[in-house]
């Protein structure tokens, strides 16, 4: 059953603007800007109220254009997010018996994976556009991944993880590699 009109609205912070057209959102924030393209979304996008608040409508919806709707809202609180405080993913080295040997290069824009269960092979991740890589001082065998955009943020934390997948041995015991430990906005300390 297709609903007439369903909508839902967002307020936006004092800090942030938030530009729409065409259904691209630009949002602009203290830490830069981000645009998202929603244009495989059939939602009509638009601001209210000065810029304070935006307004997401979909007409003659199905079910799944009804649960867009929110999904398309979330997707903006997350770039509202990321230009005002930022991503940040930790991860840590899990290893029983070969220490996994890390070093950050191309200034903090990859990361360089030895000593994965014994192998010789060196493992290269290259971060994605806008995130950083750093080494935790506090933190044994920890890396931290900063950025504003969540999906780059969150897709650099992926590859780091999968190229330390283990090949060729039983899973359940050989439990060596990469994890994501804590993920969020950054608090500042």
């Amino acid at each position: 059953m297709k609903t007439i009109l369903a909508s839902e609205t967002m307020e936006i912070p004092e800090e942030v603007t938030v530009k729409v057209a065409a259904k691209m959102v630009s949002v602009t924030g203290p830490r830069g800007t981000l645009t998202r393209n929603f244009k495989h979304l059939n939602l009509d996008f638009q601001l209210q109220e000065g810029g304070r608040k935006l307004k997401v409508d979909a007409w003659f919806g199905t079910r799944r254009t009804m649960a867009a709707i929110r999904t398309a809202i979330s997707h903006v609180q997350n770039l509202i997010t990321g230009v005002t405080k930022g991503f940040r993913y930790k991860m840590r080295f899990v290893y029983a018996h070969f220490p996994i040997n890390a070093s950050i290069n191309s200034g903090n824009r990859g990361i360089e994976i030895r000593n994965f269960l014994g192998e010789k092979k060196v493992r290269k991740v290259d971060m994605l556009d806008g995130v950083t890589i750093l080494r935790s001082e506090k933190v044994k065998d920890e890396i931290v991944l900063d950025g504003n955009d969540i999906e780059l943020v969150s897709r650099s934390a992926a590859l780091i993880n999968q190229k330390c997948h283990v090949k060729k041995k039983d899973i359940r015991k050989f439990l060596d590699g990469i994890y994501v430990s804590d993920k969020g906005a950054i608090k500042e300390e």
